[in-house]
């Protein structure tokens, strides 16, 4: 049957893109210096709390408990179904980039794995040299020219941006996959996902245990850690400047 769109779903995207230009922003010499821009740590600490505590009831013991008794080939398996879903999504986010390289790469990645590699479980697509593709609708914010914007810590999904945390939103829309009306299972990229994070959680768990449990403050470990990663993918130079936090003796954290 042909693929039916539903594009009312796009409203939303718009809306959420429009939303970017709105979030607070940082002093361009400020920015430039590579301070962090932190106007709502005290909200972003009681996310961060409440994050942690649902990861150490809940996703940190069923991620030990998936990478202990699913076998780790089939662990891999997941991820790479889960990357491979993600693909046309991210082939709309290079083409809205002007990257037509990138979105040739995720459009080749996309059909050879989900042919040849038994629908996105396994990766050929890497054994006849197509580059890895990894963007997002926040590296498209920024190639548009939107600013970083305030550090947040989301419910659930943990340290970002106003960028972004509006990328993330509009990302959801934006999977070419969510709009077919004869999709076989409603949602499935989200699912895809969890079971890809949770893949990571188990399999990282010694170095994400040092932030979150070891650190003096871990939510000052983890805003610095995502920070410097994530100015460094979009190739962002600007050194963070901000005490160790290994050095703050901050109560509860």
């Amino acid at each position: 049957m042909p693929l039916m769109l539903r594009p009312l779903k796009f409203v939303p995207a718009l809306i959420l893109a429009a939303f970017a230009a709105g979030c607070a922003t940082q002093d361009p010499v400020a920015r430039a210096s590579g301070e962090v821009f932190d106007p709502y740590e005290r909200t972003n600490r009681t996310i961060h709390a409440f994050n942690r505590g649902v990861d150490r009831l809940a996703f940190r013991p069923a991620s030990k408990g998936y990478v202990a008794i699913v076998p780790a080939p089939m662990v891999t398996s997941f991820s790479y179904f889960a990357e491979n879903l993600s693909m046309p999504g991210q082939m709309v986010n290079a083409l809205l980039q002007g990257d037509l390289k990138t979105a040739g790469n995720a459009f080749s990645r996309f059909v050879i794995n989900s042919t040849v590699g038994f629908a996105g479980l396994a990766d050929p697509a890497s054994e006849f040299k197509v580059p890895a593709v990894n963007t997002d609708f926040g590296e498209t914010l920024h190639k548009w020219g939107v600013g970083e914007g305030a550090y947040v810590e989301l419910p659930l999904l943990g340290p970002s941006t106003s960028r972004d945390a509006v990328g993330v939103a509009v990302d959801f829309f934006t999977n070419p996959l969510g709009y077919a009306e004869q999709n076989t299972a409603d949602n499935i990229t989200i699912y895809a996902e969890i079971v890809r994070r949770m893949g990571d959680r188990g399999n990282y768990s010694d170095t994400i245990d040092s932030i979150l449990y070891e650190s003096a403050d871990s939510y000052a470990q983890s805003r610095l850690i995502y920070l410097q990663n994530r100015r460094f993918e979009l190739g962002d130079g600007a050194e963070i400047k901000e005490i160790d936090p290994y050095e703050l003796n901050t109560e509860g954290f």
